[in-house]
């Protein structure tokens, strides 16, 4: 059933036709007098279903014909759970058992498949009932004559499915700059005290970008910082979870309140911070130390709240307004044409006439140019999008008016995007969404079509591009590679689509304030945390929801009951008895499993027949090693398996589906056998190891040979993205010993014990045949001799990050004519005495953006040209060497003609103060040379005595941290 389109405007009517196609088939041997009946079905909801299309693509239906539609689908829904029940009935069961308890079992099952047909037929003849009536009021509504007259929707042109980088900040080159000094000005006025700043102002006007800029420029002056974005009902805890973890580290999400309020207030005591509110609760400023020179920026849409907030004075209010005619021209037509002077003539008077009804709203300038660059440049089809606003914007910003300019951008989606924006209310407000996990909810649901044999993945990604490029959804974390990471919905875009969502009864969402029980709920979003009423919120779940989002799941609640039509459960925030009190049997149909709690998995998982996604990345919140269910080597159909450092089971290769395969342990208990059948994945794309066998292991070489040669056949296979790499976090941390040999130490909380484990010495032999679709490369804690020069051919590589033994001019030589090298992490194993300086010539790394070289005794010389596309570098460098001091006088850094942040770590150890002094003298020297604005950080590893096991000590580096401000411009 792979592809099938599921929509919010036809519901599941494709799906039904499709399953009813099957059904006719030669696979399933229907009874004479069920045949008929499917048939008779089948034609009728086909008949149905071209009407459904057709009324798709209106705007305004009357109250008759909405009814007709709900009905239709709603009768959808209901015949394809039949049918699914049905089909799972006529299965035969696997495994069946010889002799005589094979016969007997044999007996029973087609005693149950009689009674299957039985309950068919009388469902069928029930159906067929309703059919006939929504079909009479088909015809006495004369449906088909009032859709008669309406077009199908204009087509959508072409788009990059790469992202621009204008999406990073769509409207910050476009009436910023006074504001943004203005709250310069307002923040950085060079007094002592601690200072709190509001911007104020409509929804949509651009606050948060404002903001945003602002904190970026002023945030290296401060120890620490957080930007934190606080939704229109505040979860208090998050927030401080949020605050605690960008200052400072990893939170573990257990703790209470006053745990994270106590260690907050601990740690920013005696630091100088900048925080940024996105929105502000009540009562968090109050828990802030008020520290001599520390910044607050937030944003609101009260003025009293604004004024209140404000600190030491009530006036260090920056009221942002609409923007006057000249910026809206400009952020208008650099969208559509690139300048105002590209605009066709026959189009500049309506274009001008559609800008006055934004009335300088940003977010309405940015959301109708995104509408008109998709659209024909016609004349007449942008009148009618001017006369689809509405009248009254030009002369009040109002948020009702801009929902009005969003409906009209909605309305012109095609059928899936309309569904795929729809289903983004199934996350709360504010809530970061990976994309990846997005998209392969799209893909559990059946939103995404199949389309001349392309991934569901990529062309659900092109779908989420798509939405980006109209503005309706906003891209947060963009890799280096251009693409969405993670995305957002504005506020005012989400309150559109729940409504929408909610009147189409596509999805429910409910939160503290609970209505009356729905007699169809499909997708349920619950979000219970932090709130009181949580069992009447619980009540209003139906048998029949197919896809369940749950945010919060409290202690002393009631297991999930079982759902028989669920396709997506995503499950965040809970405890260990929501998962082991879940009968897996009892939802049949799930295609999507996300768990985001403390909990074990079921050996039932394998009656999940149908599971493509089994999402257990954030599973675990302590440290801990284990197996998973022998028997999920019986989903068949698994395409994403996403484990939280744990063995594979034997029998992995017959998970032939499999796609992507990450956070897999391997250490001295896991199978060889199943790294062998690793090479049996033949469509896997994605594969992240975590390597950790004990050093001097006498089976070594076993797992090495055992994974080398599944490699070899996987590069030649569907593999793009390959990481072998450690998790310090969770099974421990990469050190240095007495010799400078890198180690990996597992270290158990409990007992403090400890093992050290060999990074294995993991050659490039399984390239021999070079992949040209592998992009992503990261086996940095695995040693490499060398670097063999057919890895040049890596086509498509996009970030590589890789130790070896000793990083030379050939190493820099191969690894710059990589043609699509976008970021490198280059480590060498051992600092090397010799003079000779490593040099990066103009027709090397022609397309790199950030590069990370650690461990180098040796200057790096930047020949003039280099590197041209260069924004970033990480340098680790060490103090304690004879070339030092000469080789980094001259680090020809001012040549990096694109750079923008510079980050040197000095290895102190073994050196003396003198010499730490002058090479970091040095550096400065040197980046004072850089033509553009840069930020420059230095970092320093240090001694550090640490107690291990036994009572014995081990010197490790610990790293202090010194933000430099650039004296060389005005940031």
């Amino acid at each position: 059933m792979e592809g099938i389109m599921v929509s919010a405007a036809t519901g599941v009517m494709n799906s039904v036709l499709a399953k009813l196609t099957t059904l006719l088939g030669e696979e399933y041997k229907l009874q004479k007098r069920v045949k008929p009946g499917i048939k008779y079905l089948k034609d009728e909801l086909s008949s149905m279903n071209a009407l459904l299309e057709k009324l798709a693509n209106m705007d305004n239906l009357d109250q008759q014909a909405k009814d007709w539609r709900n009905q239709v689908r709603e009768m959808a829904y209901d015949i394809e759970d039949c049918i699914d029940q049905y089909i799972l009935q006529l299965q035969d069961e696997p495994n069946k058992p010889a002799g005589f308890k094979g016969f007997f079992r044999k007996m029973v099952v087609k005693v149950k498949k009689l009674g299957a047909c039985r309950d068919i037929y009388q469902q069928i003849q029930e159906l067929k009932t309703r059919i006939d009536e929504v079909s009479q009021r088909r015809y006495r509504y004369k449906l088909d004559a009032v859709v008669d007259a309406i077009s199908s929707t204009s087509r959508v042109e072409t788009i990059d499915p790469r992202l621009p980088a204008r999406y990073a900040e769509p409207s910050s080159l476009v009436g910023i700059d006074g504001p943004t000094e203005e709250l310069i000005k307002l923040l950085d006025d060079g007094k002592q005290s601690m200072k709190v700043v509001s911007i104020v102002g409509l929804g949509g006007l651009g606050k948060t970008t404002l903001a945003n800029r602002v904190y970026e420029r002023l945030g290296q002056q401060f120890d620490c910082k957080a930007f934190v974005s606080v939704s229109q009902k505040p979860d208090a805890k998050k927030i401080f979870q949020s605050l605690l973890s960008q200052i400072k580290g990893p939170v573990d999400e257990t703790r209470e309140m006053d745990w994270l309020i106590h260690e907050l207030r601990d740690f920013l005591k005696d630091k100088r911070y900048a925080i940024c509110f996105n929105c502000i609760p009540k009562g968090i400023l109050m828990l802030l130390f008020k520290n001599t020179c520390s910044r607050i920026l937030l944003t609101t849409r009260k003025v009293d709240v604004a004024k209140r907030c404000c600190h030491p004075d009530r006036d260090t209010v920056c009221e942002i307004r609409p923007l006057n005619e000249p910026d809206s021209e400009d952020l208008f037509f650099r969208r559509i044409f690139g300048s105002k002077d590209q605009c066709p003539i026959h189009l500049k008077d309506v274009s001008v006439e559609i800008i006055k009804k934004c009335g300088g709203l940003p977010l309405a300038l940015i959301t109708i140019s995104s509408l008109l660059a998709v659209k024909q440049k016609n004349k007449d089809e942008w009148l009618n999008i001017r006369n689809s606003i509405g009248m009254g914007l030009d002369k009040k910003c109002d948020i009702d008016k801009m929902k009005r300019i969003l409906s009209l951008s909605y309305s012109d989606l095609p059928n899936h995007l309309k569904t795929c924006l729809l289903y983004l209310s199934m996350y709360p407000e504010d809530y970061e969404i990976n994309v990846q996990q997005l998209v392969r909810r799209w893909r559990a649901e059946g939103f995404i079509k199949v389309n001349c044999g392309r991934n569901l993945m990529d062309e659900g990604e092109s779908y989420l591009y798509e939405l980006i490029n109209r503005s309706l959804i906003q891209p947060v974390v963009i890799g280096i590679d251009g693409r969405a990471m993670t995305c957002r919905v504005h506020d005012i875009v989400l309150d559109l689509i729940v409504s929408k969502a909610v009147e189409d009864n596509f999805i429910t969402v409910v939160d503290s304030n609970v209505s009356e029980s729905q007699e169809n709920v499909r997708r349920f979003l619950l979000d219970v945390r932090d709130k009181e009423n949580v069992m009447s919120m619980f009540s209003l779940l139906t048998p029949n929801v197919r896809s369940l989002g749950i945010f919060g799941y409290p202690t002393g609640m009631p297991p999930i009951p079982d759902f028989h039509a669920l396709r997506v459960l995503n499950i965040e925030g809970g405890n260990k008895k929501l998962i082991t009190s879940c009968n897996i049997g009892k939802v049949p149909q799930l295609r999507y499993l996300r768990i985001a709690v403390p909990a074990h998995l079921p050996e039932q998982i394998e009656e999940l027949k149908f599971l493509e996604t089994l999402d257990l990345c954030d599973i675990f919140n302590h440290l801990g090693l284990m197996n998973l269910p022998a028997s999920i080597v019986k989903l068949h159909q698994l395409k994403c398996l996403s484990a939280n450092c744990e063995r594979l089971p034997d029998g992995i290769g017959n998970m032939k589906a499999l796609e992507e395969l990450s956070g897999i342990l391997v250490d001295e208990e896991s199978s060889v056998n199943s790294l062998h059948e690793l090479g049996r994945l033949t469509k896997l794309r994605r594969l992240c190891l975590i390597w950790s066998i004990p050093d001097k292991h006498d089976h070594e070489s076993m797992y090495v040979d055992a994974l080398a040669l599944s490699l070899r056949k996987l590069s030649s296979s569907n593999l793009m993205d390959l990481r072998i790499g450690v998790k310090p976090h969770i099974t421990g941390r990469i050190s240095l010993d007495s010799q400078q040999n890198l180690y990996l130490r597992i270290t158990d909380t409990k007992t403090r014990s400890w093992k050290q484990c060999n990074l294995a010495h993991i050659s490039l032999d399984f390239l021999s045949s070079p992949s040209h679709i592998l992009q992503q490369l990261h086996i940095a804690p695995c040693c490499l001799h060398g670097i063999p020069e057919r890895m040049a051919s890596l086509a498509s590589l996009t970030n590589l990050s890789i130790l070896v033994h000793q990083v030379t001019q050939e190493t820099l030589q191969i690894l710059g004519d990589l043609p699509a090298l976008l970021a490198l992490e280059l480590q060498s194993d051992e600092a090397d005495d010799t003079t000779e300086r490593l040099s990066i010539y103009s027709n090397k790394f022609g397309c790199l953006k950030i590069l990370d070289l650690k461990n180098l005794a040796i200057g790096v010389m930047f020949h003039e040209g280099a590197m041209p596309k260069l924004e970033t570098i990480f340098l680790r460098i060490k103090a304690h060497s004879a070339q030092s001091a000469c080789g980094y006088q001259d680090l020809t850094i001012r040549n990096l003609s694109a750079l923008k942040y510079l980050n040197f770590t000095i290895d102190c150890r073994g050196a003396t103060d003198e010499e730490v002094e002058v090479l970091q003298a040095a550096i400065k020297d040197e980046t004072t040379l850089l033509p553009n604005w840069y930020a420059l950080r230095f970092s320093r590893l240090q001694e550090e005595e640490d107690m291990v096991s036994e009572g014995s000590e081990e010197g490790h580096a610990m790293e202090q941290e010194e933000d430099i401000p650039n004296s060389n411009n005005e940031h």
